[in-house]
């Protein structure tokens, strides 16, 4: 029977030495940018680990501690082999007891519990984000320790993937997110169980967890959770250098890219951008390129860099301009000409150049689908702001930001509700011009009602 306390690693604490804990936590987050990881390490994160609460880091801070401490194990830093954290033998030896040292065995084993399997299909997801959740616990007591694991649950992973992008297209990220999480869990726990098969039934489990964890991190950093989705996409980026997928490697440095620039980071949005594209050029995708070229392109407008925006523009509307091929990846089914006008009013709005970024943002909403009804709200949103901010149209940024109303109840998106309450926040002065007021109002009853 395990013992009633979490167990904590001495081990790890003696390698932290005189520095506090936020001090070291600032060591790890330096080391990890040295190799090109991103973890979002705190004290909390140092405390939890030396209380012994964490057990076995994931990938992503085990490929950094293992840069700090070169020519150790896991195990030489205190940690438990992941299998056995993870597997089959740690609930065994854990003896299902409820206490602290086997909480995160006991989590993952509830949400593989609620989240996989029945009669040889997997599903994955939960009944409120309209995804069937089919527990049968003995099934998977089975399938986990002696079975590999096959094409029915490698599909569930991937079916995962879809239906929460389906779901985002359609209603955006807030109400998806803290569901969202399950499924990732679930993901992760199938592949770090030792289990796969080997081949391509093994790739495509650690691509569909690696894609998973860039959906889920989406659902995070469009509902303003930046910190998690860093996370999140870290995890990504780490999966896909443990498997060697460059098109998984691309794409998490795709949204890495997209989260630094939304955090500041400019700098960092552009090296982010220039790794995808690196990671890309194998892969024969001249629209994945075109992408990551615009991502490279806000970094350099963050950093007021109009030249060298403007080159990455032109290098992405070459790389569009060459269409589509077998070789663009699923994930891309949003990128199209109504992204790219929307992405590139981005950079001008950054710019500074607020009309040129109006009429971008407009062409974005008129050719964009219905369907879309998310990525339709935000480039509204987008456009509405930018119209304020040129102070010489009221009227249709009011117009603009009152469609995104309409759909407030769809679409939930921390993203689009900061844009439209920056857009009131401008047109509070015009409030006398006709047609403003009545947005002003509309936005103030629907900001209350929050």
């Amino acid at each position: 029977m395990a013992s009633s306390r979490a167990v904590p690693n001495l081990v790890f604490r003696r390698l932290r030495g005189q520095r506090s804990p936020g001090e070291f936590a600032a060591l790890v987050r330096r080391a990890a940018r040295e190799i090109g990881e991103q973890v979002a390490c705190d004290a909390r994160y140092v405390g939890r680990v030396e209380a012994g609460e964490i057990r076995c880091p994931n990938y992503a801070y085990e490929r950094v501690f293992l840069h700090m401490f070169p020519g150790s194990t896991l195990t030489d830093l205190g940690f438990a082999a992941r299998e056995a954290v993870r597997g089959r033998r740690a609930r065994q030896a854990d003896g299902g007891s409820n206490t602290q040292s086997t909480t995160y065995s006991n989590e993952e084993s509830d949400v593989l519990r609620r989240a996989f399997m029945t009669s040889g299909t997997a599903t994955v997801a939960t009944a409120s984000l309209g995804l069937c959740a089919l527990p049968v616990p003995e099934r998977l007591r089975a399938v986990m320790p002696s079975q590999r694991i096959g094409e029915s649950e490698v599909g569930a992973v991937e079916e995962a993937v879809r239906r929460i992008r389906l779901l985002d297209d359609r209603h955006g990220a807030d109400r998806l997110y803290k569901w969202a999480a399950h499924p990732l869990r679930s993901a992760y726990a199938l592949l770090d169980s030792g289990t796969a098969a080997r081949g391509s039934t093994a790739a495509r489990l650690a691509a569909g967890a690696g894609e998973l964890a860039i959906s889920v991190g989406w659902l995070a950093h469009d509902s303003g959770r930046l910190e998690d989705a860093r996370s999140h996409y870290a995890e990504a980026l780490a999966t896909s250098r443990v498997a060697n997928d460059p098109a998984l490697e691309a794409h998490a440095f795709c949204n890495t890219s997209f989260l630094a620039r939304d955090g500041g980071r400019y700098r960092e949005a552009v090296r982010a951008a220039q790794a995808g594209q690196q990671a890309a050029g194998r892969l024969g995708s001249a629209l994945l390129l075109a992408l990551l070229s615009l991502r490279e392109a806000g970094g350099w407008a963050g950093l007021g860099d109009r030249a060298d925006c403007e080159q990455a523009l032109s290098r992405a509307h070459a790389l569009f301009d060459r269409g589509t091929s077998d070789a663009d990846p699923e994930w891309m089914s949003f990128f199209g000409e109504p992204e790219l006008q929307a992405l590139e009013a981005q950079c001008w709005s950054a710019l500074g150049d607020w009309p040129r970024a109006a009429r971008h943002g407009y062409r974005a909403t008129t050719l964009q689908k219905p369907h879309f009804a998310r990525n339709l709200a935000l480039y509204r949103a987008q456009l509405a702001l930018d119209l304020a901010r040129a102070n010489d149209t009221p009227v249709e940024a009011a117009a603009a930001a009152g469609q995104v109303l309409d759909v407030l109840d769809e679409v939930q998106s921390s993203r689009i509700r900061a844009m439209l309450a920056d857009t009131a926040r401008l047109l509070l002065p015009r409030r006398r011009t006709p047609g403003v007021a009545d947005f002003l109002d509309r936005h103030g009853d629907t900001a209350r009602g929050a």
